[in-house]
């Protein structure tokens, strides 16, 4: 989970490259990953609501 102080929550290029890569070494190291969760103002991006996990 992160914030964007900018009030835009959704996941920029360099977001979806860092979840995918927590994904995978995730997977190597047989840690799940549940979500990646942007927060912004009073509202939220979910990478699994998103179906990106």
């Amino acid at each position: 989970m992160h914030n964007h102080p900018s009030g835009n929550c959704n996941a920029s290029e360099e977001d979806r490259n860092l979840t995918k890569k927590l994904v995978e070494a995730g997977k190597i190291l047989d840690i799940p990953v549940f979500d990646h969760i942007i927060i912004a103002g009073n509202t939220y991006y979910s990478f699994v609501e998103k179906g990106l996990i």
